[in-house]
Parts: C-alpha cells; sequence; structure tokens
C-alpha cells in the first residue's frame, strides 16, 4: 500500500534514513525538521501517518500528537529516545498509534509503519456503531440493544478492532498485529478464544450485528439488513 507519510525529525542524518527507507518501501515522503513546519505542511496536505520525533527544536512534538489526533486527521507513530514507561504511556494516551524508541531497527520500523496503516482513522468523535451494537471510544463502554455488556479491556479492543473494520473479514493475524503486538508469543488460538468469549456476550435475543468466522479466513462482524 503506497501512500503518503511525513517524517518530522530534527536530526539531518536519521531524517535522510528515514525519508530513504521508507521511499524504499513505496511511500511518498515528506520531511519537516520542526515543529512549525510540520503543522504547515499538515495543514495543507492529507498524510496517512506521520513519523514523530518529541524533541524538536522549536517544542515538544506531543503537541502536534495532540492537535493531529483530536482532529482525527491521521495516524501517529511517535519515533523518539524517550523510552521509558512513563514516556510510553504519555505518548499513548496523548493518542499516538504506535510508540518506538530509538535506537531502532528499521525492518522493525518498517513492520509498524504497515501495521499502523491497516488502521482506519477514526473521525466524528468517539462512538462506533454497526447495526444494534455501540461502542464509546472515550469511555470503553459497549451495547447491545441498549443493554450495557461489561467487557475486559482486551475483549473490548478486539470488538473495537472488528467495528472500525465492519464488512470486512479480518484475519487472525491481524487482530494479533493491532489489538496484541508485533512480539506476542502467546498460544496461537488467543485470537478465537477471545472472539468466542465475545460472541456469547454479544449474544441478545434482539441482535442486529453478527460476529462470524470466515473458516481459514479471519472473522467478519457486520449488520444485517
Amino acid at each position: 500500500m503506497s501512500v503518503r507519510l511525513l517524517v518530522v525529525e530534527d536530526d539531518a542524518g536519521l531524517a535522510r534514513v528515514l525519508v530513504r527507507g521508507l521511499r524504499e518501501e513505496g511511500h511518498a515522503v515528506d520531511h519537516a525538521p520542526t515543529l512549525a513546519e510540520a503543522d504547515d505542511l499538515c495543514s495543507y496536505n492529507d498524510y496517512a501517518l506521520v513519523v514523530l520525533d518529541l524533541g524538536l527544536p522549536d517544542g515538544d512534538g506531543l503537541s502536534l500528537c495532540r492537535q493531529l489526533k483530536a482532529d482525527g486527521r491521521t495516524r501517529v507513530l511517535v519515533l523518539t529516545a524517550r523510552g521509558s514507561a512513563t514516556d510510553r504511556v504519555t505518548g499513548l494516551d496523548t493518542g499516538a498509534d504506535d510508540y518506538v524508541t530509538k535506537p531502532f531497527d528499521f525492518g522493525e520500523l518498517a513492520a509498524r509503519v504497515r501495521a499502523v496503516l491497516r488502521r482506519p482513522v477514526t473521525r466524528g468523535g468517539s462512538l462506533l456503531r454497526v447495526g444494534d451494537l455501540k461502542l464509546d471510544m472515550a469511555t470503553h463502554r459497549v451495547w447491545r440493544a441498549e443493554v450495557l455488556i461489561p467487557l475486559t479491556a482486551k475483549e473490548f479492543a478486539v470488538v473495537q478492532y472488528l467495528m472500525q473494520q465492519s464488512g470486512q473479514t479480518v484475519s487472525r493475524t491481524e487482530l494479533l498485529e493491532q489489538v496484541w503486538d508485533l512480539h506476542y508469543e502467546g498460544t496461537s488460538n488467543v485470537v478465537d478464544v477471545y472472539v468466542s468469549t465475545l460472541r456469547r456476550k454479544l449474544d441478545l435475543p434482539t441482535a442486529r450485528t453478527r460476529l462470524d468466522t470466515v473458516r481459514g479466513v479471519g472473522f467478519h462482524l457486520y449488520a444485517e439488513e
């Protein structure tokens, strides 16, 4: 999938490496060394992803991340030397779709870029609706036919991704990459276990939303006509 990306990085040498590598992945790539230039470019270009450093000469990159995610304009992958657990939590809570620390392996970064690009950009508020299933991303609550369904954090993440991809078949591998992470080393049937649990929890008599298993492919959540 070839798309347009923006690299926001003040280290000229590293920026050249990132731009060259991402272009070799087939993407169109722009570069901004400062927050001001990045904000200007984002104001008139529609980027599929911004690869964002945080320690920039004219401010903290988190301010741009917060602004882009508030507007629902694009995905953001933070690439920074700030590697503490607190820094990662802050970055992700600000809205970053992924968080990679320096030094990094470009092969892994490219894989994370591909994974983030597969995620839809959420626009138009925090509510998702598919048939009679409603999910509030802000409060982490899910309703089926106006009945509140208690879910664990991981169950919520699974159903959120399936709703974002409603009408499409989502593979097990895709769910592992999006809801768990690239380094997951648990059992291979964990996705099936979670989907089976969700199917039981969401199965109400008035249900108009289906969660089907497509044999040998993955899962398909959709609203019945």
